[in-house]
């Protein structure tokens, strides 16, 4: 692809770009070209003017370590709004990507809905919410889409698909097994008037006690989750960091327990049939490592599953200290931690 400037509107384009203020870790990274895309209409011809140039989409940087520089082009989706198409006990609402995330967890709270209150204060996008199914307090917003509208990059076509079809997994879905094929525009949510609180995480029937709350409405939990979540975890406007950096590792019944033999204190949950889910914060803290530091890199010393930038880390060198950790944790007890975080420029792990 030639340099010249792609003009299309509704597109605004920046050449050799810093993405320091676009990543919420602020590490010192740098796009070849970068788009603003206003109308999603305007991806096709985007990408047909980008042609075999390399390209990726980012939205608010939440869930993203740039090791390097990025070499192609990156794609930001500013388009904004929220379209209610019926409004009865189950509201369905179809929502721009570019929208913040916390902003419409906010909206949906103020038109008296549920099910999303759970998911409160989580940086990011709307777009890019499908991808990760981000979850949190014992609530994954796949749970709640009914369809998501992208642009298939496989197919050059605009393609809507269901709830069965995006594949939510912990933490996964089939936008991210099929890694760059769909670019998400739109989400469609149902959102009910009434749903059964969700109320068994470990500390938020006690914040509701605090809270002088018995009988929970969506915006106490919601407000319950929040004060969680700011007591517990680091700002990333005052330190940066991309939120929990690792999974919690899922396991057999059979290794989960040899573990808890070894290791009584482990925290853990039932996964589905013959399945575990370990806490992997209490695999990091026992493992020595909450509060590590090398140099301005280093793990939350509030909570273990937090990669922080102290002030100046490289890429580089926040993705050592990660390695430092799953590397730890392996010796430790055999099994390998995976990070959440989609990184760009790693070569291996």
């Amino acid at each position: 692809m030639s340099a010249e400037v792609i003009a299309l509107e509704g597109v605004r384009e920046l050449a050799d770009t810093s993405l320091q203020t676009r990543n919420t870790l602020r590490v010192p990274a740098r796009a070849a070209r970068l788009f603003e895309v206003d109308d999603a209409s305007q991806l096709p011809a985007l990408l047909a003017a980008l042609g075999d140039f390399p390209s990726m989409v980012l939205g608010s940087g939440s869930n993203m370590l740039f090791v390097d520089d990025y070499p192609g082009a990156i794609i930001v989706l500013t388009s904004r709004g929220v379209l209610v198409e019926t409004e009865d006990d189950t509201h369905r609402v179809v929502v721009a990507a570019g929208e913040l995330w916390d902003d419409f967890v906010r909206w949906s709270l103020t038109h008296g809905l549920a099910g999303l209150e759970n998911l409160i204060l989580i940086p990011g996008t709307v777009g890019a919410a499908p991808i990760q199914n981000i979850g949190a307090y014992g609530c994954e917003v796949g749970e709640y889409i009914e369809s998501v509208e992208a642009w298939d990059r496989q197919t050059a076509s605009v393609v809507s698909l269901d709830h069965a079809a995006c594949r939510f997994a912990y933490r996964d879905s089939l936008f991210k097994q099929q890694s760059g094929r769909y670019i998400v525009t739109a989400v469609r949510f149902a959102l009910p008037r009434h749903a059964a609180p969700r109320l068994g995480y470990a500390g938020l029937p006690e914040e509701l006690e605090r809270m002088g709350v018995a009988k929970p409405a969506p915006v106490h939990i919601a407000e319950a989750v929040e004060r969680l979540r700011r007591r517990k975890l680091p700002d990333p406007a005052v330190l940066a960091n991309a939120g929990s950096f690792f999974k919690n590792p899922i396991v057999s019944t059979e290794f989960g327990a040899i573990l808890h033999q070894q290791h009584p204190g482990l925290v853990s949950w039932q996964a589905g049939r013959d399945r575990h889910k370990l806490s992997a914060a209490w695999l990091i803290e026992a493992a020595g490592l909450k509060g590590y530091r090398d140099g301005d890199a280093g793990i939350s010393s509030r909570h273990a599953l937090i990669l922080v930038n102290h002030g100046h880390a490289t890429g580089r060198q926040l993705w050592a200290v990660a390695q430092h950790v799953m590397n730890t944790v392996e010796a430790r007890f055999g099994l390998r931690l995976e990070p959440e975080p989609n990184i760009i420029g790693a070569t291996g792990g």
